[in-house]
Parts: structure tokens; C-alpha cells; sequence
């Protein structure tokens, strides 16, 4: 494997918040056996954590060598796509930061509405790149693990590489409005600059060149007088700022103040003789307008005669060759218009064709100055747009990509409702940015073996139980890598510390020949956690991770290295793992592999995972989302009381059955759950349970994790 590394300075620990609680960060790490993920090598301060006196665990310390997991996917699209801000706006989104407002989606009620929606976080990665071509022009640049949402649901760019998920063909339609084709944010030229001042100026001037006989008899003088008076700032602000460029200099001040049905209007103004033959050159028609002046004349007439309320985009003028040139500058640029009869003040009004479509387009290509009118909040998200999948292209290619976070958990991209890597919680909790993806940003303390040898060697230490794999994975795949884990191992084992492993990585097999070695010196647990037995389902929800099988075989290896191995059957999904076969199904499964205990739990819903979830639920299963709704109504996270004495009926006999409830006694110290984690968490268990945090499911689930909760609560960080 090929490593590529750049050195970084301690100012770029800044890019990772929370560094302040390690020595610095070494180097950032790419490689493209872990495409999309970046590995942040870090000297630690500490390795032993202790656990809060609040929480719940059954165990008081942990050590946790990475700070996320590799064990996931990544979403991202190219660094020039267009993203749809709160303000009616598109920005690049390599240029969308945290704490931007963007517009997202949310279902009220029957409709799904463009909402207002935060940017909590945005990062880069590499990724190989996908074209997606719609039918009317609109194309998107992404990797083929992320996601749109089409009229059947969310669905990847790609199908996966193993197993099944929603992917997109050409048989599905996007939901947005597209951009049929335009997909730049155009610069201001000065051909735009002078259409806009036309438009703007001959929209809601007032020009007077006047000559006057002078007061005393002797000849006439000529008065000039320009004004521009606008109760938007914005478009009059631009309009003094253009005139500026063209060497002419205005003044400002109050025209009209408010009332209760008028807004405030402040006016532009100059009497200087020179200052109104330039405006007067600036704004001669042009013997042929361009397309980058007809852009700024649409621009500036918007903004001095139009309104878009209700969904319909007019310009209103009573001038005959305005609304003439109107047309022409609309038709230049392939929009469709149509202009409506006479109103008896003598005015006539030109009407946008095509929807929100056209409107969006219209607004990004021409980009009027004032904000109010661009507004889509609110709206319905529906439209005409030809926006079938024409054509998925793999360019061939790995390149950057970027990505963000929304409060909503998605944003527009270059016109199309587009999923967002909705980050965990548990980096917010563990002193990182929850941007830093927990899936893609992985923090890896390069250090942790030596500096945990140095805790225990204090004379403080009480050589505690420690459990290992509470927040993150500590065999995830850059495990394979790091090679942490067999230092941390010995360091314990030298101090004589007890420890437990929980995991659902298959590298735990490289150090049992190590775990064997130390379970001959201190009390060692493992554990293994294996939710979904149904390789489809297991797929939709756990995408990169090991299977089943490939679990089980890892307990089957500890088993015959002497080891008694719990399984955490976490979480139970109800009317999706929970029948008798299910549950049986896998008992058998886990008995064969040779393990001795199993904990289980039923599904727990926190904030951030529930709406994903149920929204997966609505796509694949969505005869079950009434059911999930009277489970888990309003802010409910667990499953009710109810549901679970039901549940603890159905699994308590059939663990009976299998030998699998951990009454079966063995003097052997190996698989001995540390400090009573056996019947601590038992006690915990059906009361919990777990958070679906990874059950990204066919949605992109990222439940947040919490600070403190029950020992599966606790568990569940890194178990999905």
C-alpha cells in the first residue's frame, strides 16, 4: 500500500477542533485503498478515559486508540456544484462554510417543503467520480456512494460493490428543479454592469436636463438632475457601486420615509453636468446586446419593475421599447415568456413561463440584487422539470470532492434535492467538529501504547477494569494499518489491568494469539456485535462492515482459543428482526459459532437517527411506517414498555433454549465479563437500547450519540 503524507504545522491543528487536548497533530494521511477517508495521526495527551460518575456504564474507564471509524462510507459531490443558500443564491459548494444557511427539505404534512437549514460542518475528500445527466441538461459530478432523492426515494449514484441498495437508473426521475445546463455562477463583467444600469436606471430613474434663463437677465444655464430612489438598499447600493466603476460619483440620502404602507426609500443622486452625460452614454441602447449585457439588463429591470410572488416571475413597465427589449433579452437566453394585456394605467407586465424551473434559472443566471424576491421558502417541492436520469458515466477518475452537514440532512444541489453525510455526534462529544466526518475524518492516536504504559505505571493506578471499543471500533479496518491494538494489549497485560473488547471488526483474529497470552496473566472479556443476520437487510443498514458470517467466524476463532464470547444482538428491529424465526435464526447462529452469553435490545430511536430512519422506512418498508409511528410517536426514542416486556417474552425462552443467557458456569478467567459487565448490563439491556447511529440504512443514518446514558446506550456509538 502506497501511503501519501503531508507534514503539518501545529496551525493546522486548527482544522480539527478539539486538538487543543493533544500534543499536535502529526500528519494528515491519504491512501486509496481507504478512498474518501483521511486519517489525522495525532500524539495523545492520555489514553486512559474516565467515564463521567453519571453515566451509566458498568465500567469506570476505557481507552479508545481512533477517534471514528473507517468502517464506513462517504458522500460528496464535486467541489464547483451549486448549492441553493437560504437567501435565493447558489454557491460553489468548496465555498459553503459552517454556520451558512442553505435551503433543505422537510415533509409537512402531505407536501415535502424547502426549508430553511444550517451548515454545521463542510470538509474535502477524494473520491472516484460519477456523471449524472438529466433529461433537461442538469449534470452532477458525485461518488457513487451518495445519494438523490428521486420519486421512489433516496437512491446512491452506484449500486453497492457487494450485497443490495436503491440505486439510480434511468428509469428514475430527480426531485428539484434542476438547472438545465446553466451550472456556473457567472462573473459580473462590464457589459453586465452597464445592461444592469440600463435596466435599472431607464426602469425607476428620473433623468432631467433642463436649460433655464438665469435670475438676472444675462443668458441660461443648463440644470442637471439624476436620481435613482429604491426602498431596497441592495440594488440601489449596487447601482451607485457600478456607477462608481464607470468614474461617476453619486450622494445618498433619504427620499421618503416610511408609513404604515411604504417602506423607507433612500435615492442616489448627482447634479453634476459631467456625471449625467456619462450615465446618459452608459445606458444608450447597444447596436446588438449581448448576452452578458442582456444578463445585467434583466438583472437591473428585475430589480427596478419585478416581483415574483405566488410562483410567477412579471416585469412590469408602461414603456414600450423596455418591455420590448425585455423580451428580447429573455428570448436570447432560451427562457419563455408571454406578455399580458394593457392595464388601464397604461402598464403592461411580461410573465415568466416554465415554473420554478425557469424562475431558478432565471435568478442564477441574471442575479438580480435584491434578496426578498428570490425566496423559495415555503414552497412545495414539486415541479414539471424534465429531470429523468439520462446517463450514469464513471469518469474513470478519483478526485476531490467536498461535502457538508446540514441541520436538515440535505441541501440542494445544482437544483436537485441531494443527501448530506449527516455526522454523529459522538466527534461533537469526543472534542471534534462534527464535520470532521466520524465516517471520513478519523483521528488516530499514533502515540496511545506509550503513553498508556506511562498511566499505569503510576503509582495512583488501581489497575481498574478498562473496556475497549466504546466509542469507536478499535479493530476497524485502519486498524490494519495503525497496528495499535496489540501495543495497547501489552501495556494492559504488563500492568496486570483486566480489560474487555467489544467490537464487530474481524481483525480481532490477528491478536488472539496476543488475548491468549493475556488472558493467562489478567482477566480479558471479548465481545462481538452482530445486529442484522439477513445479509440484504445487512447491507442496507451496516454498509461497510463485515457480514454476519464473517463475524461469527471471528467468534468461532476466539471460542477455539478459549475464550467465552458474548454476542451483542443490538438492535432488535421491530417487525424487521424481531419474529421467533429471526430471533431463533440467529441464536442458532451465535450457539454454532461456539459463543456463551448474547445481550440484547430493541431498537432506540434518538433525535437526528429517527427522522432518517423512519424516512429509510417510508422508501423500503412503507407498510410498517404507521406501526414505527405508534412505537415511537412525537419526541419518543424508546421503544414502549410494552413492546419491550413483548420482546423480552419472546428472546428470554429461546435464549433458554440455546444456552445463550450466561447462567452456564466456567472457572476459566477468559470471557469473564469485567467488573460485572454481565450482569450490569443485563440490567441495562431491556431498558436500553441501542442507538441506531451507523443503521444508516438506504438513508444515510447518522444518529448522534450521547454523552452518558446505559451501557448500551454507551455501546451503541460505535456498534452502527
Amino acid at each position: 500500500m502506497r501511503w501519501q503524507g503531508q507534514e503539518l504545522g501545529v496551525a493546522d491543528a486548527a482544522a480539527l477542533p478539539g486538538m487543543e487536548q493533544l500534543n499536535g497533530l502529526v500528519r494528515s494521511v491519504t491512501t486509496p485503498e481507504f478512498a474518501g477517508v483521511t486519517f489525522h495521526e495525532v500524539l495523545c495527551k492520555s489514553a486512559l478515559n474516565h467515564v463521567p460518575s453519571a453515566s451509566a456504564m458498568p465500567f469506570d474507564w476505557t481507552v479508545n486508540p481512533y477517534r471514528g471509524c473507517s468502517h464506513a462510507c462517504v458522500y460528496c459531490v464535486h467541489p464547483d456544484t451549486l448549492v441553493l443558500m437560504a437567501d435565493g443564491r447558489s454557491k460553489r459548494i468548496a465555498d459553503v462554510q459552517a454556520g451558512d444557511e442553505v435551503v433543505g427539505t422537510r415533509r409537512e404534512g402531505s407536501y415535502r417543503r424547502y426549508v430553511r437549514s444550517t451548515v454545521t460542518a463542510q470538509w474535502g475528500t477524494r473520491k472516484r467520480a460519477y456523471r449524472v445527466t438529466l433529461a433537461d441538461g442538469t449534470q452532477l459530478v458525485a461518488s457513487g456512494d451518495h445519494r438523490f432523492l428521486t420519486e421512489r426515494g433516496w437512491k446512491y449514484v452506484r449500486p453497492a460493490d457487494s450485497g443490495q441498495r436503491p440505486y439510480l437508473t434511468t428509469k428514475n426521475k430527480l426531485l428539484g428543479f434542476g438547472t438545465g445546463g446553466f451550472d456556473v455562477v457567472p462573473v459580473q463583467t462590464e457589459e453586465y454592469r452597464r445592461g444592469y444600469l440600463t435596466g435599472v436606471i431607464r426602469g425607476d430613474a428620473s433623468m432631467l436636463k433642463r436649460e433655464y434663463p438665469r435670475s438676472n437677465g444675462n443668458g441660461s444655464y443648463v440644470a442637471y438632475r439624476f436620481r435613482l430612489a429604491l426602498a431596497d438598499s441592495e440594488a440601489l447600493e449596487r447601482s451607485q457601486d457600478f456607477l462608481e466603476r464607470s468614474g461617476v460619483a453619486t450622494n445618498q440620502r433619504r427620499f421618503a420615509v416610511a408609513t404604515a404602507r411604504r417602506r423607507e426609500m433612500n435615492a442616489i443622486f448627482t447634479s453634476r453636468g459631467a456625471d449625467f452625460e456619462a450615465i446618459t452614454a452608459l445606458i444608450d441602447w447597444p447596436a446588438t446586446q449581448s448576452p452578458e449585457w442582456s444578463r445585467g439588463f434583466l438583472a437591473g429591470i428585475f430589480d427596478a419593475e419585478g416581483s415574483c410572488s405566488r410562483g410567477i416571475l412579471r416585469i412590469t413597465n408602461g414603456n414600450e421599447q423596455m418591455l420590448a427589449a425585455t423580451m428580447t433579452a429573455l428570448a436570447a437566453h432560451r427562457f419563455k415568456c408571454v406578455r399580458e394585456p394593457m392595464r388601464p394605467n397604461g402598464v403592461s407586465s411580461i410573465r415568466l413561463l416554465g415554473g420554478m424551473p425557469a424562475r431558478r434559472r432565471f435568478f442564477d443566471l441574471v442575479q438580480p440584487a435584491i434578496t426578498r424576491k428570490l425566496n423559495l421558502i415555503g414552497d412545495a417541492v414539486k415541479s414539471d422539470a424534465p429531470l429523468r436520469v439520462v446517463s450514469i458515466e464513471d469518469l474513470g477518475e478519483t478526485i476531490d470532492m467536498v461535502d457538508i452537514t446540514t441541520s436538515t440532512g440535505d441541501f440542494i444541489a445544482n437544483g436537485v434535492v441531494s443527501h448530506n453525510c449527516f455526522a454523529r455526534g459522538t466527534h461533537e462529544y469526543l472534542e471534534l467538529d462534527a464535520g470532521r466526518d466520524f465516517d471520513t475524518q478519523v483521528v488516530v492516536k499514533v502515540n496511545v501504547a506509550e503513553v498508556l504504559q506511562k498511566e499505569l505505571r503510576r503509582g495512583s493506578w488501581q489497575h481498574e477494569p478498562v473496556m475497549l471499543g466504546t466509542n469507536t471500533d478499535p479493530y476497524q479496518r485502519a486498524e490494519g494499518r495503525y497496528k495499535l491494538m496489540p501495543g495497547i494489549v501489552s501495556a494492559l497485560t504488563d500492568s496486570g489491568t483486566p480489560f474487555s473488547i467489544l467490537t464487530k471488526g474481524t481483525l480481532l483474529r490477528r491478536d488472539l494469539p496476543l488475548l491468549t497470552q493475556a488472558a493467562g496473566e489478567v482477566q480479558v472479556s471479548l465481545a462481538m456485535s452482530i445486529a442484522v443476520f439477513d445479509d440484504e437487510l445487512q447491507h442496507l443498514i451496516e454498509p461497510g462492515t463485515p457480514t454476519a458470517t464473517a463475524r461469527l467466524e471471528s467468534v468461532r476463532a476466539a471460542t477455539e482459543a478459549g475464550f467465552r464470547v458474548t454476542v451483542f444482538l443490538m438492535p432488535i428491529i421491530p417487525h424487521l428482526t424481531d419474529s421467533i424465526a429471526a430471533i431463533d435464526h440467529a441464536l442458532s447462529r451465535i450457539k454454532a459459532a461456539g459463543a456463551v452469553r448474547v445481550v440484547y435490545g430493541a431498537l432506540h430511536l434518538r433525535p437526528g437517527a429517527k427522522q432518517w430512519f423512519l424516512q429509510w422506512l417510508g422508501e423500503q418498508h412503507p407498510e410498517l411506517v404507521s406501526s414505527y409511528r405508534g412505537l415511537y410517536p412525537g419526541a419518543t426514542a424508546t421503544a414502549p414498555k410494552a413492546y419491550r416486556s413483548w420482546l423480552a417474552k419472546r428472546v428470554r425462552p429461546l435464549l433458554r433454549v440455546h444456552g445463550l443467557d450466561g447462567r452456564a458456569e466456567d472457572d476459566s478467567p477468559r470471557g469473564e465479563p469485567v467488573a460485572g459487565l454481565a450482569s450490569r448490563a443485563d440490567a441495562r439491556a431491556a431498558q436500553t437500547i441501542i442507538t441506531t447511529s451507523r443503521g444508516r440504512a438506504a438513508a444515510g443514518l447518522r444518529a448522534p450519540a450521547r454523552a452518558a446514558g446505559s451501557a448500551a446506550d454507551e455501546a451503541s456509538i460505535r456498534l452502527f
